[in-house]
């Protein structure tokens, strides 16, 4: 067995009294190793770089079929394990209800540079940071200190008036024509809670406050469909889109660096694209 399986074994052993059933039989066919839990319903599969595959929409159709039986399915890359290892960790323990919790009505939205964005994406976001128009933080002030759990962070804060536990990071607007009618459409790009934590209603807080400062017509995302099926999107207002086309990647073996992949590349891995959702505001705001 690979040792980036064995560690992940480990962590959540270590972390939770999970039940963890290796390969059961019956799954779909794959190179690589599952791991399932039956109390959640949820599969890692476990995705060696020992092992590809060429065909591109293979991890799109082990999704759909795992989603006809309504079983959840993360395709856990040995890459994102081994460079973002403690963020991997963090987004499990918050599938796993692990995660410590802040309510958003304790916290406060401020608008952040593109420094402060940038390093908490770095630190809390498996995707790469990309540029952005707009950007907000929610802060938790000293006074609500006393709701956190881990003496780390808590040492770490113990002197700043606030704590950022959270960002999104929004486009400038676009203009599109749709059914006859002009939008001002807006992107999420990027929304992340600070590892081990998770801010209960901390994106619908941000959302309220980009959509009281700039009255968008409509706001698209995207939801990484090797993680997510986006049904938390969907909770909140987003209705489902496509899932897009996977991305194709030049992975370096040795070094574990992941760089999309361009006509010369020869030997590609394709992703399980994304999920595209769109809120639209324009249409609920004209039927009130």
């Amino acid at each position: 067995m690979q040792k980036f399986i064995v560690d992940i074994k480990s962590f959540i052993a270590q972390n939770t009294d999970l039940v963890i059933d290796e390969n059961p039989v019956g799954f779909p066919y794959t190179p690589f190793s599952y791991l399932f839990f039956p109390e959640r319903n949820l599969v890692l599969h476990c995705v060696s770089l020992e092992n590809m595959v060429d065909d591109a929409i293979f991890f799109q159709k082990i999704s759909q079929l795992f989603a006809q039986q309504n079983i959840r399915v993360i395709h856990l890359w040995e890459d994102v394990w081994q460079t973002k290892r403690s963020i991997v960790e963090s987004r499990l323990m918050s599938i796993f209800g692990k995660s410590e919790t802040i309510p958003a009505r304790l916290t406060q939205v401020q608008r952040i540079d593109k420094p402060t964005l940038d390093k908490f994406l770095i630190n809390n976001h498996l995707q790469s940071k990309v540029n952005a128009k707009l950007k907000y933080g929610l802060f938790l002030p000293s006074r609500y200190f006393r709701v956190i759990q881990n003496e780390k962070v808590l040492q770490e804060n113990a002197h700043k008036e606030a704590f950022l536990v959270a960002v999104a990071s929004f486009s400038n607007a676009k203009k599109f024509i749709r059914e006859g009618q002009e939008y001002r459409s807006y992107e999420l790009i990027r929304f992340a809670n600070y590892k081990g934590f998770t801010v209960v209603g901390g994106l619908n807080k941000l959302l309220k406050m980009f959509i009281d400062e700039h009255a968008p017509d409509d706001i698209m995302t995207y939801a990484d469909a090797d993680w997510s099926d986006g049904t938390n999107y969907e909770k909140i207002g987003f209705e489902r889109i496509e899932l897009t086309h996977p991305l194709s990647f030049e992975l370096d073996n040795e070094t574990f660096t992941r760089n999309l992949a361009d006509e010369n590349t020869k030997t590609k891995i394709y992703n399980s694209g994304n999920w595209k959702f769109l809120m639209k505001l324009k249409d609920d705001a004209e039927t009130e």
